[in-house]
């Protein structure tokens, strides 16, 4: 299985910038997609941009689309998320993971995940 460290979270204020780091290690495929997700209040974890493992187009979910980018460095096994003009809807723990097929079908094991806090 995939494990997964997620790094980068923190307090800022809205329209700040921060970046999530994610290091994968363990059945790392090029194969496999990955995704950040954001935990909902219900608990639930939505993707909110996604790296597909075909070379398919990056995908965003429409509230962080031309704020936040995903990018993979994938020697160092290691998934980005930038995020600009933070919101303060945004607040949630992000997680990354891998995928295989869709973004609900994860392959890793949740890690900690990073807290965002965007609050002023």
């Amino acid at each position: 299985q995939v494990q997964l460290v997620e790094s980068g979270g923190g307090l800022v204020q809205p329209g700040e910038s921060l970046t999530l780091s994610c290091v994968a290690s363990g059945a790392t495929f090029s194969i496999y997609g990955m995704g950040w997700y954001r935990q909902t209040p219900g608990n639930q974890r939505e993707p909110i941009a996604t790296i597909p493992g075909d070379g398919s187009p990056l995908k965003y979910a429409d509230d962080v689309r031309g704020r936040f980018t995903i990018s993979r460095d994938k020697p160092k096994n290691t998934l980005y998320l930038q995020m600009n003009n933070l919101k303060p809807e945004g607040t949630a723990p992000y997680f990354c993971n891998s995928y295989i097929g869709t973004p609900s079908s994860v392959a890793g094991v949740w890690g900690q995940g990073a807290q965002v806090t965007v609050s002023s």
